[in-house]
């Protein structure tokens, strides 16, 4: 018996069949990310990919049974994937795994048009935790939602296909930026100057007019903007007032990408949360499981979990509800005999920034999925912290399905902090603890995680619902 706990690599334990099996998984997650960069996208895929494998629309006033398999999609942004086992739901519970598939990125305001000496702008307010200074001067993509007069919805995704235009936020060149460099990084880019340019041709109809304006009548004219409105009106149909009605955003333009000359790392945007999500999703789909297990894609962690398609929202009791009722369970003892995994990412060990971990109780790269007892901040606040009981619980299970995995706290004592999911799980009553990716650079526009571990993740997941 080995009396010292000893962190393993995953790459140092692997025979060539388990490499094989991490480096194709791998290469299923980037096709999975590379069409989820939005929470509307992932719940799709998700959709698309449950549909694929027998998978049926979920009805809350359907009587469900063993074997049933179901979907639900709630506002289109997020999803909930069922499938029915065969032990009593009352005594067993339901096996529940939740990862957000709502990411960091820049979202248009309202009105976000406008014009100046120029060029043409759209204004944006960034979701969530962000470095502002990161997101300028790189290729971004528009993605999402507007609806139209009288109901119909129109789907724009422009900047990740070959040949599309993107879009860019300026940044001031060092030869000028002697004032912005004396700043705080937090301050060196302000948040109403994350404006993205979006075109740069005027609009040339009537050339005759023009010819006897004036600068300042010219500059009235807008003629930019009005080329821009007008493209967007031939191809989608809308007019300026339909951004009041839309939910569009900025991300990071590009595909997921191999790190390395091994090609052992993923770079990408969005591994927060969609690195744990995917597995999830993975292990509901690909296990038959004699307990009922539940994957569901959450929106808004980023923003508080808030509305109608965050986790403090009461769908999950409602979907719960109508599985115990399937079965003429009393919901309270269908919760209190479940059991949770809040699969979200933690903070992998920086060798270049060491200072901000404490190197006993971090997660490190390829060293497998890592449990996070506890998150929150500085006195562990904002946190569900796990009993002893159901850690033995998780160790146990992973142990006996021979998964490598590790512990890991965000960081160091009082450097910051941040939360999740499980505590909106937990205060169902549900025993919920955070198993995740960890991960470099985290809520930058592209981060940085190990196939290993997102490979070990999916291994934990299907332990869980075995």
């Amino acid at each position: 018996m080995d009396l010292k706990y000893k962190r393993k690599n995953i790459y140092e334990e692997a025979d060539q069949a388990k490499l094989d099996a991490i480096y194709a998984f791998a290469e299923d997650y980037k096709a999975f990310l590379n069409v989820s960069k939005t929470e509307r996208g992932a719940s799709a895929e998700a959709a698309r990919q449950a549909e694929a494998a027998g998978f049926k629309p979920f009805s809350f006033s359907e009587k469900l049974k063993a074997g049933d398999k179901r979907y639900f999609i709630n506002r289109g942004k997020n999803i909930f994937l069922i499938r029915v086992g065969t032990e009593d739901v009352a005594r067993d519970g339901i096996r529940i795994m939740v990862a957000h598939v709502d990411s960091p990125r820049l979202d248009l305001k309202p009105n976000p048009m406008y014009e100046k000496d120029g060029l043409c702008y759209f204004k944006t307010h960034y979701y969530g935790g962000i470095k502002k200074y990161q997101w300028t001067t790189i290729p971004m993509a528009l993605q999402g939602v507007v609806m139209l007069p009288g109901g119909e919805k129109k789907e724009i995704n422009i900047g990740d296909e070959e040949g599309d235009p993107v879009f860019y936020i300026t940044d001031l060149l060092p030869h000028l930026s002697g004032e912005q460099n004396s700043k705080p990084t937090a301050k060196a880019i302000e948040g109403e100057s994350l404006n993205a340019v979006i075109g740069a041709l005027p609009l040339k109809e009537d050339k005759a007019a023009d010819e006897g304006a004036d600068d300042k009548e010219k500059e009235k004219k807008g003629k930019v903007k009005d080329a821009v409105l007008k493209l967007l009106n031939e191809k989608y149909g809308m007019t300026e007032i339909d951004f009041q009605c839309s939910e569009l955003c900025l991300v990071p333009a590009g595909k997921a990408r191999d790190i390395g000359f091994d090609r052992a790392l993923i770079f990408a945007y969005g591994h927060d949360d969609k690195v744990c999500a995917y597995p999830e999703m993975r292990a509901v789909l690909d296990y038959d499981s004699p307990h009922t297990v539940m994957a569901v894609f959450a929106d808004k962690e980023e923003t508080g979990s808030e509305g109608t398609t965050g986790m403090q929202s009461k769908v999950i009791n409602d979907v719960i509800d109508t599985i115990a009722a399937s079965f003429g369970a009393n919901p309270i003892e269908v919760r209190y005999h479940s059991k949770c995994i809040s699969a979200d990412v933690t903070a992998g060990y920086d060798p270049t920034y060491s200072q901000a971990f404490e190197s006993r109780n971090s997660a490190y790269i390829s060293c497998g999925a890592a449990i996070s007892k506890y998150t929150g901040a500085r006195g562990k606040s904002s946190t569900n912290d796990a009993p002893a009981e159901y850690m033995g619980f998780i160790r146990d299970t992973l142990d006996a399905s021979g998964v490598i995995w590790q512990t890991g706290e965000l960081g160091a004592i009082d450097m910051g902090g941040g939360g999740t999911v499980a505590m909106y799980i937990a205060n169902l009553g549900i025993d919920t603890v955070d198993i995740g990716v960890p991960v470099l650079s985290m809520h930058a526009p592209y981060e940085l995680i190990s196939k290993a571990d997102v490979y070990s993740l999916y291994e934990a997941c299907v332990a869980f619902c075995k």
